[in-house]
């Protein structure tokens, strides 16, 4: 064993035993969509004064935090999205109404003097609640009326009913909820007022405050005049009365303040909470809301294990049938991969997401790819020259299969990269999860991998006999392309014109049949339900038109579930919707809720377009850097083929296209630059050691060498989708689909659309052959030579 075996050796067992060990001490951090709740996205609005600006928007969510925590909900948590924006998550509330009701308000609280009884009085007085002091801080209780009240309000002035229905008329705000310092609920047992709520104000609002409640202690008790109306958003909380024993002018202090009232419980809290918490910066709008079961969280974990197991049993028995112990070895890697990227995962307390998680799983089959390239490399060194020893063989494998990978995980770094920034939501965990996997993949295959193998070709055994090893004879795949020797890029052309064929059947689905947008990307709500009767779908329509739902789509979603999609929906609506279904169906219960509103629904479309366009853009700029500018734009027009034949897909098969799919979309659109990389990497080092050769011949050599590497990676990664196609249900099958689709065009448009169109661009370009290997610019020939010297040859010669 070579020191620089040993290295990695030693590097590979201390990062297996870190991995081991932190996922046998820690827990992964799950996302809403795996372990149930609700997830509420909260726009911050300007108003007249305020610009809901970082600094107002991170003083909102400190008020919505208490709010959240007076809620009773288990580890909420709360943190601010760019600039104006506030996600809430809620684990394990299944209904968000309450929730929604006490986050949403807009939450201006304002105190009002009651000028008098309200225009079209509905119903007859209730005595309201009263609001009493400390006997210390009271004066005169006679009352002292207001000589001249004005039994007209002005026309500007407020009129709302109070907490019984009777309308009352106020004046003009005149204190706010941030002068409130304080405000508590409790039990008074021995004053046998029952549940109060006390009130403490700031210097300056107290001060207010007892102007406020001497001037109503004017009026005669029971007169409207002698209540302080208390109002949030519009809507009257409460307005208690002044209690007689408060004289005129003298009002009550703050800190000497209490309301009561018949108040139950949870009443006096909701109402201490509302007074303290009430008043917001600046008001916000709720523009998201998604809620998710447990059920349904806890089947796509335990569908994704079954699809992660199953597929990677299959890629690793693929690859060792196809590459017998060099394979066992690359498969006992890929097991090594995948605990480190779930350690990896974990130690960094990345919020694992079911896009994630479909990530995680989909990068166990993307991870044999550094392998393949490898050991298809040292299997051409073994056929160029049959007497040189395996681990010289595969040693310059490594070496020259180091180009292709590095491309082609950058590209794969850079669609998760885009992923992250430009995504939403849990499609940001997907790109964080691949990015982790692709990292992972790469320590794995060069460290992991290379360790075991290069240890093993020190073996006589596995050395003398080819057979065993896998890499020593070249696979039966090549050798019969190499026998057919057939002229694919003879008429180039004709490849491009099945692709624009392929191309316009699918531009006529998406103009024929139309993009389905889902509901993210259109705004509206979507929910699912399962009943405990079956209930089909025609009967489930007409229940919901009869409760007033007539514009609702319904249709079937899982295992008889129902799924119910409508345009602007609130929770009580929903809640009735519910209700209508279960006369039909029984228990009803929700499995998945998802809200977006309709500006948010535009900026998600708006941002899915930037993403494609910034993915283009940037995968463009990578490759002219890499490659010749030809090979750089027939890759992008293979990528541009691939994402209109994936989409005009999804039209014809009537698929949703929402944010998952858009996740699905760039991860195809950084596999098919990966296939048009390695093509191209090859193309560049034939005609770099050929430059008087035809290009259309180089072509169709490189092409030939390179397809046992995509076949043999592809088929790794078709297993995991097969997998998940099959076992991840609804929530994955659509991204699964999307993906497969994706591979086989990506497969056949690295072949037969990139190199067909680099071909046709390079008889009108005018650039010189690229250099041969070793000879680039400012290379010394003997530099050149000493770098294509066998790295274990020590130059003697005899």
């Amino acid at each position: 064993m070579t020191r620089a075996t040993a290295v990695r050796a030693v590097l590979a067992v201390a990062v297996l035993l870190a991995s081991v060990f932190i996922t046998l001490t820690m827990s992964p951090r799950l996302g809403l969509d795996l372990q149930g709740g609700t997830r509420i996205v909260l726009q911050a609005r300007d108003t007249a004064t305020v610009e809901a600006d970082r600094e107002t928007t991170d003083r909102t969510l400190e008020v919505l935090r208490q709010r959240i925590d007076s809620l009773g909900v288990s580890e909420p948590t709360l943190t601010r999205s760019g600039e104006d924006r506030i996600i809430v998550e809620l684990p394990d509330v299944q209904d968000p109404r309450q929730a929604a009701e006490v986050i949403g308000r807009t939450a201006q609280l304002t105190f009002h003097a009651v000028e008098g009884e309200g225009t079209d009085q509905p119903e007859e007085k209730t005595p309201a609640p009263e609001s009493t002091a400390d006997p210390a801080s009271t004066a005169d209780p006679a009352p002292d009326p207001d000589p001249d009240p004005d039994p007209d309000p002005a026309p500007d002035r407020l009129t709302l009913p109070d907490e019984q229905g009777r309308l009352l008329a106020l004046g003009e705000p005149r204190l706010s909820g941030a002068g409130v310092e304080d405000a508590t609920a409790a039990f008074d047992p021995q004053g046998g007022a029952g549940w109060t709520v006390s009130l403490e104000f700031r210097k300056g609002a107290g001060q207010d405050w007892k102007k406020l409640t001497g001037e109503a202690a004017c009026h005669p008790a029971g007169d409207d005049r002698r209540r302080v109306a208390i109002v949030l958003d519009e809507k009257v909380i409460s307005s208690p009365q002044v209690d007689p024993s408060v004289g005129c002018r003298a009002g009550l202090p703050s800190g000497a303040t209490q309301i009561t009232g018949s108040f139950s419980a949870d009443e006096a809290r909701d109402l201490a909470l509302l007074i303290k918490g009430g008043a917001l910066p600046v008001p916000v709008e709720i523009v998201e809301q998604r809620t998710v079961g447990p059920t349904l969280g806890a089947a796509a974990i335990d569908a994704s294990a079954q699809a992660a197991l199953i597929g990677a049993a299959a890629t690793a028995l693929f690859i060792t049938v196809v590459y017998r112990l060099f394979g066992a070895l690359a498969a006992v890697a890929l097991g090594a991969y995948g605990l480190i990227s779930y350690a990896a995962l974990v130690a960094l307390g990345v919020t694992l997401t079911l896009p994630g998680l479909a990530g995680f799983v989909l990068a166990i089959g993307m991870a044999v790819d550094a392998n393949v390239l490898v050991f298809e490399r040292a299997r051409e060194e073994c056929a160029d020259r049959p007497t040189r020893s395996l681990r010289s063989a595969l040693t310059t494998g490594f070496r020259k299969a180091w180009s292709a990978v590095a491309d082609s995980n950058a590209t794969t770094l850079i669609a998760a990269g885009l992923l992250f920034f430009l995504g939403s939501g849990p499609v940001k965990g997907f790109g964080v999860t691949l990015a982790i996997g692709v990292v992972a993949s790469m320590f794995s295959a060069l460290v992991i991998a290379r360790a075991l193998t290069e240890s093993a070709a020190n073996s006589r055994f596995v050395s003398d006999y080819r057979g065993v090893n896998g890499i020593g004879r070249p696979g039966a795949v090549r050798t019969w392309l190499v026998r057919k020797d057939p002229k694919l890029f003879r008429r180039s052309a004709r490849w491009l014109v099945v692709s624009a064929a392929l191309v316009v059947v699918a531009v006529a689905g998406i103009v024929v049949r139309g993009v389905d947008l889902g509901v993210e990307f259109t705004g509206g709500r979507l929910v699912e339900y399962s009943t405990s009767r079956p209930v089909d779908v025609e009967t489930a329509r007409d229940s919901i038109a009869a409760a007033g739902f007539g514009d609702a789509e319904v249709t079937t979603a899982g295992d008889g579930d129902l799924s119910v999609r409508t345009g602007k929906l609130d929770n009580d609506g929903e809640h009735a919707l519910r209700a209508a279904l279960a006369e039909e169906g029984g228990e009803t219960t929700k499995v998945r809720d998802e809200l977006i509103g309709p500006s948010l629904g535009d900026e998600l479309r708006r941002n899915a377009l930037i993403a494609l366009g910034v993915a283009v853009a940037v995968q463009l700029a990578y490759l002219a850097v890499r490659f010749r500018w030809t090979f750089a734009v027939a890759s992008v027009v293979a990528m541009v083929h691939d994402v209109i034949l994936v989409v005009g897909a999804f039209a014809w098969l009537g698929r949703p296209v929402d944010g998952i799919f858009l996740a699905a979309l760039l991860t195809v659109i950084g596999y098919s630059v990966n296939d048009s990389v390695v093509v191209f990497d090859r193309v560049r080092e034939l005609w770099g050691a050929n430059r008087r050769t035809p290009l259309d011949t180089i072509a169709r050599r490189a092409v030939l060498q390179t397809v046992p590497r995509t076949v043999n990676t592809g088929m790794g990664a078709l297993f995991i989708l097969a997998a998940l196609a099959v076992l991840g249900g609804d929530s994955l099958a659509d991204f699964a689909l999307a993906l497969l689709i994706g591979i086989v065009v990506g497969t056949w448009s690295s072949v037969f659309t990139a190199v067909p169109g680099a071909l046709a661009l390079e008889r009108s370009a005018k650039a010189p052959p690229p250099p041969a290997p070793g000879k680039g610019k400012g290379t010394p020939r003997g530099k050149a030579r000493a770098a294509r010297r066998d790295p274990l040859d020590n130059g003697a010669r005899v």
